[in-house]
């Protein structure tokens, strides 16, 4: 195996028991779930790769913080801690915490999106794209074509395709365009990262036209993390140098707190112009949704621990371990001959499921039999991010068809270790060599208007051979 195991920069001080199922236990817990990952309580997960938001393990500075906490209602000094924290490191003179990254969005986009406009980003994940249409506008995404082809290794498959992104605003009118969204890592596109040069010329473009530019900053540090490791512009700078010019190209940030802050409930809006006339609409969004603008929805003792942190998150060592169990796991995915987007993102693997059941099609969901199947081989928990989780046309609802069926490891920060990470391997693995005897995938018998994946119901889609004495056997899908 080319990629060694990046020891764990830290100790471990305390730990959690986890169970482990039976398989028969197992297989009754996702039918009562009603095939939905989302329905499975905690307890019954041995390995959970569900999401790496709010996951995270926080250090002891970050629960000494909790202790600090200052619960002050308005003018917290935890807050000024924080609002500090973010103006040294991205630059903006505006930062306003909120409860978590779809709330920034909630405060934020309805006042540059509504009906007749649109967004354009380099790829929407699911919850923004639905914030997107809460607010009346429709979502276009624009990410590079090589990032639909998990084969093709390329340094930065989650680049906006700019030349795209210029004929979407000619065909639109740059006055319907309400917002381009800058999604770094790329998270629906495997957790690819998005260059600084990329960055730069979609910057260039929407000053040209006017248009504001909105950095949805999840994984900002992982982001620079590659940048380093692959643009020669900015080899020799630190994290966060690298941040703080990544950041200076755009007009404002929205940021779930709970993946690079390594926090467990957060989020923060930026605006780079402290005189623009968009904070008092964000103060006043935030103070009718959110609570008063110095809390934003969190505890005196939570913005203590995201002002912590922002800095531990955007530590050299720290990122090369995090980058590496990512690595570790796709070095031994590509012995077994298991496709997944490559080269591996940051936050997670995102396994080719298209590719390990190429005979299901996009509208029995792939992505989500993968995450089914490891549930059943292993206790272990995914998510799929495909056609399932893209769900319906907006206008005409009907199932849309994604450009990727993979199954999401989203790894937990300071969680898990080497040997929790062969688990999940050896398990995709088994589950690889009994593929072809999957036949059939799902179908909803269920589900909600809008972000659907979180609570559809589904059921597996069974074989049944029948006899009629007048005519041969026929297969008939049930």
């Amino acid at each position: 195996m080319a990629i060694k195991y990046i020891a764990e920069p830290f100790r471990i001080k305390s730990v959690e028991p986890i169970k482990i199922l039976s398989r028969e236990e197992r297989e009754q817990r996702i039918e009562e779930a009603k095939y939905n990952l989302f329905g499975i309580k905690g307890e019954d997960v041995y390995i959970d790769l569900l999401t790496d938001s709010g996951t995270g393990a926080m250090s002891v500075e970050q629960w000494a913080g909790i202790m600090r906490g200052d619960e002050a209602y308005a003018g917290a000094s935890s807050y000024f801690k924080l609002r500090d924290a973010g103006i040294d490191i991205f630059g903006y003179e505006y930062i306003q915490p909120v409860h978590q990254g779809r709330a920034a969005e909630k405060v934020l986009f309805p006042t540059f999106l509504s009906e007749g406009k649109y967004a354009i980003s380099n790829m929407f994940f699911d919850t923004t794209r639905a914030h997107v249409e809460l607010a009346g506008a429709r979502a276009i995404d624009c990410v590079v074509e090589e990032a639909k082809d998990p084969s093709i290794r390329s340094p930065f498959k989650g680049n906006m395709d700019v030349e795209k992104m210029k004929l979407i605003i000619d065909e639109y009118g740059p006055e319907n365009i309400g917002l381009v969204v800058m999604t770094i890592t790329n998270n629906s596109a495997g957790g690819q990262p998005v260059s600084m040069q990329n960055m730069r010329e979609v910057s260039e473009i929407c000053k040209k036209h006017n248009i504001p530019l909105d950095i949805d900053a999840a994984r900002y540090a992982e982001n620079a993390f590659f940048i380093k490791q692959r643009e020669e512009e900015c080899r020799n700078m630190s994290i966060k140098e690298i941040i703080t010019k990544m950041f200076s190209y755009g007009d404002m940030f929205t940021m779930s707190a709970k993946k690079d802050t390594i926090v467990n409930m957060g989020g923060l809006i930026g605006v780079k112009d402290g005189n623009s006339p968009l904070i008092l609409k964000i103060k006043a969004n935030c103070i009718s949704y959110e609570g008063f603008y110095t809390y934003g929805g969190l505890a005196g003792r939570d913005l203590e621990a995201l002002a912590i942190g922002l800095y531990e998150g955007i530590d050299e060592s720290y990122l090369a371990y995090r980058i590496g169990q990512s690595e570790y796991i796709a070095a031994r995915l590509d012995e077994a001959g298991i496709q997944y987007q490559a080269p591996v993102g940051g936050h997670g693997v995102f396994v080719d499921a298209q590719s390990m059941f190429p005979h299901i099609p996009y509208i029995e969901y792939p992505g989500q039999v993968l995450a089914i199947e490891l549930y059943k081989e292993a206790g272990i928990r995914t998510c799929d991010i495909g056609s399932y989780m893209l769900g319906n046309d907006p206008d005409t609802k009907e199932q849309l068809k994604a450009d990727f069926e993979f199954t999401r490891l989203a790894i937990p920060r300071r969680v898990y270790t080497q040997a929790h990470l062969d688990v999940v391997v050896d398990a995709l693995i088994a589950i690889k060599e009994r593929a072809h005897e999957i036949k059939r995938g799902y179908k909803i018998s269920w589900e909600p208007p809008i972000l659907r994946h979180f609570q559809a119901s589904l059921e597996p889609i069974v074989e049944v051979c029948t006899v009629n004495t007048e005519k041969e056997d026929e297969l008939v899908s049930i």
